[in-house]
């Protein structure tokens, strides 16, 4: 989690009144009413917000479809590049997620939306990480209002009522991750009083939360489409939920830019946990940034031939030339399984030897337990993938 923030009006202590002091449409009680959003039970990070109106008032309830995850049956053991570049436009940021791979403690979609979003959305089951491949607009929560960029890891955790409002729809290019696990910041990264370590590939500031209040007074039938699993459900509420005085804790959602990630290197190729970003609960996300290649003389540059005997790989290349991989392109996925020995491309090898630098970007996930592939991801596949390491 990231550290302590405050926004707006909160009493003096935790579960004691806060007057309302300001008229409102809905007369109530005369006060803000607590709203404790906690995680893990009650026994890890928690926030605290107080609204207008009880959140609670539903009007109605009910089914509004379903976004099932498939799994591709028989199929092989085998390395995969998707090409997502070339996915269509559909939907918006929650009907056009295009799903990918899964497993029981995450999911990958990618999403290129032709709309913006006309509804309120919350995810009722999983932490979002909406990696902004590109574009740039406003994220809008009951927590406040806060810019997004390109080259943003907009972070939402579980439960949160959230829109995105981009500067332009045709703009949007989202790679977005659900977590079943809280998406947090590596244990090693922190000092025993919780402060991010120097020496760690960022800091602090380098995470943005809300940068300014919402207070939406509006008594008015309000749908709000919760996703839970592959179920979704409209949620009508009597009023706009954004009605929240204040807040305070360690829960909001927060961005993290790439381009603020420092990469580690050394004189030989460093292991990929130094690019490592967050951790969730069966997988660690990872950032390629920009970076200074390994200076030692008989370097080689690129990653060794290596298996993965405990983790499936997942890559998004982003920008850049990747140095060990031939045919991959902008917005390509690369997955290489457990059980399967991967490395450079053949010609990549001494190739690399002469280069100081790379300008490459790419978001990897590494996961405990196998991913499935989707029908979906088959249509954008290349099949001649497992074939390119032949001379």
């Amino acid at each position: 989690m990231n550290s302590y923030m405050r926004l707006g009006d909160v009493p003096k202590k935790r579960h004691i009144m806060l007057k309302r002091d300001t008229a409102s449409s809905f007369k109530g009680e005369g006060i803000c009413y607590e709203h404790v959003i906690t995680t893990e039970g009650f026994d890890r990070a928690y926030s605290i917000r107080y609204h207008l109106r009880p959140p609670t008032r539903v009007k109605d309830v009910k089914i509004a479809g379903h976004m099932p995850l498939e799994r591709t049956a028989e199929l092989p053991l085998r390395v995969h590049h998707l090409k997502s570049a070339q996915l269509p436009r559909a939907g918006d940021a929650l009907s056009g997620r295009v799903p990918l791979f899964f497993n029981e403690d995450m999911a990958c979609y990618r999403c290129k939306p032709a709309d913006a979003m006309a509804t309120l959305y919350r995810n009722a089951g999983a932490d979002e990480v909406v990696y902004i491949y590109a574009g740039g607009g406003t994220l809008e929560t009951p927590y406040g209002r806060q810019p997004y960029r390109e080259g943003d890891y907009v972070v939402i955790p579980r439960g949160t009522t959230y829109i995105l409002k981009p500067k332009d729809a045709q703009m949007e290019d989202y790679l977005i991750l659900e977590a079943h696990g809280a998406v947090r910041i590596p244990k090693r990264y922190l000092n025993p009083d919780g402060q991010i370590m120097l020496g760690a590939p960022y800091y602090h500031r380098d995470f943005h939360g809300p940068a300014e209040p919402i207070l939406i007074d509006k008594e008015e039938d309000t749908p709000i489409l919760v996703k839970d699993g592959a179920r979704i459900t409209r949620v009508t509420l009597a009023q706009h939920p954004f009605d929240v005085a204040g807040w305070d804790g360690f829960i909001y959602p927060f961005t993290f830019n790439v381009e603020d990630f420092e990469p580690i290197t050394g004189t030989v190729h460093q292991p990929p946990p130094v690019h490592q970003t967050f951790e969730c609960r069966g997988f660690v996300i990872c950032t390629f940034a920009p970076r200074y290649l390994d200076h030692h003389p008989e370097a080689i540059k690129v990653p060794y031939v290596h298996s993965n005997v405990e983790a499936d790989e997942v890559l998004f290349y982003v920008r850049g030339n990747f140095g060990s991989r031939k045919g991959i392109e902008s917005g390509s996925f690369s997955l290489h399984p457990r059980g399967i020995p991967h490395g450079p491309h053949p010609g990549t090898i001494v190739k690399s030897m002469k280069e100081a630098r790379t300008e490459e970007l790419a978001v990897m996930f590494d996961t405990e337990k196998p991913l499935a592939v989707t029908p979906q991801a088959l249509k954008i596949d290349d099949q001649k993938y497992p074939l390119s390491w032949l001379e």
